[in-house]
């Protein structure tokens, strides 16, 4: 395995981006408290012929009003799959560009512009392209939770969930580049037994769960079983009874009616569909090294009814990915959904 020995940070709100948020929340304050939020966006999705999406890591409020609720590349199928005119991704800004790659025509709206992504945000795409002359003729597989501007550099877009699947079919020869999830490509290595070069990114979620508070969580409740996400760091996931992406995740719960103790090491929105598929489970958050009790992403938290509200009835802010970068990033999208052919729906599907 080889890997950069100093990981990107996330780039500064552009001065384009501040304007915005400071207009966005002059619109939040200026809207009547007593109005209906949910009456309200309900009738405008009616109007604008929309689809609502909401990914697993949104607050429940907004996951029980979307049409779609689930990872970024399945809802953003589903949306291409409709007649909608209007999407409305309540995400963060990669998972609505992916939504726009698919839906050239459609217009794409996200509630907050500002909600980013700490691992996509750490892979800046000029900087991965000069870093990516150091390694010619390397296949190029990048993660889905990357930009459209990554995803055009790339030679395979894949999931948390077909990762290793998709690695696997390529000729042992073959050297690969992974990005932006260092973790991720770990655990793709460690499945596969293939060295890959490694872009040094990670989501600031996953990476502070404590393995050492973990292990004493564990002997607390020595009946739970422990799920995690392979964004997790390598020490976290040596100690999970199973690895897998959030659909995965919700699946497991699920299918395993004789556990009724979890542990789960991924962002904490997911709890939200795990209840309500085993109401009698109970599910407890992995510690994080931080001082909070749960591990919640910032960015997707900046999504909220009144800026979906919003966001529906001034019809932006809108996502555009420019024609020639959008049809680049579609043929490494196109090409796992190639490679995917054959594998189960969770394996193709989920971040």
């Amino acid at each position: 395995m080889q890997t950069l020995t100093q990981a990107q940070t996330p780039r500064t709100p552009t001065q384009e981006n501040r304007g915005q948020e400071n207009d966005l929340s002059l619109r939040v304050r200026a809207l009547d408290p007593t109005l209906d939020l949910e009456a309200e966006i309900t009738r405008l999705k009616r109007e604008m012929n929309a689809v609502i999406l909401a990914h697993y890591y949104q607050d429940a409020d907004i996951q029980d009003l979307a049409d779609h609720v689930g990872d970024s590349l399945a809802l953003a199928q589903a949306a291409a799959a409709t007649d909608a005119d209007v999407i409305v991704f309540c995400g963060v800004h990669f998972m609505a560009e992916t939504a726009k790659i698919l839906s050239p025509n459609k217009l794409v709206l996200l509630p907050d512009l500002d909600a980013g992504c700490s691992l996509a945000d750490r892979c800046p795409a000029d900087e991965y392209g000069e870093w990516l002359k150091q390694y010619p003729g390397h296949t190029v597989i990048n993660y889905i939770n990357s930009s459209a501007a990554v995803k055009a550099l790339s030679d395979i877009i894949v999931t948390s969930s077909n990762a290793a699947a998709i690695v696997a079919q390529l000729p042992p020869e073959t050297p690969i580049v992974f990005g932006p999830d260092r973790h991720l490509g770990r655990w793709v290595e460690k499945q596969t037994g293939r060295e890959m070069v490694l872009w040094p990114g990670f989501c600031i979620v996953h990476e502070q769960f404590s393995a050492r508070k973990l292990a004493g969580l564990r002997a607390q409740y020595p009946q739970a079983s422990l799920i995690a996400h392979p964004e997790c760091e390598e020490a976290v996931l040596d100690q999970a009874d199973f690895i897998g992406s959030t659909l995965a995740l919700l699946k497991y719960v699920g299918t395993h009616p004789e556990q009724t103790q979890f542990i789960v090491a991924t962002e904490v929105g997911i709890l939200h569909q795990m209840r309500q598929s085993r109401p009698d489970a109970e599910f407890l958050c992995s510690p994080p090294n931080s001082g909070c009790d749960c591990a919640s992403c910032p960015y997707m938290r900046l999504n909220t009814l009144e800026k979906l509200y919003l966001a529906m009835r001034d019809r932006r802010p809108e996502i555009t990915v420019d024609e020639s970068t959008r049809v680049r990033a579609l043929k490494p999208v196109q090409r796992m959904l190639d490679m995917s052919k054959g594998l189960s729906q969770v394996q193709q599907k989920g971040d």
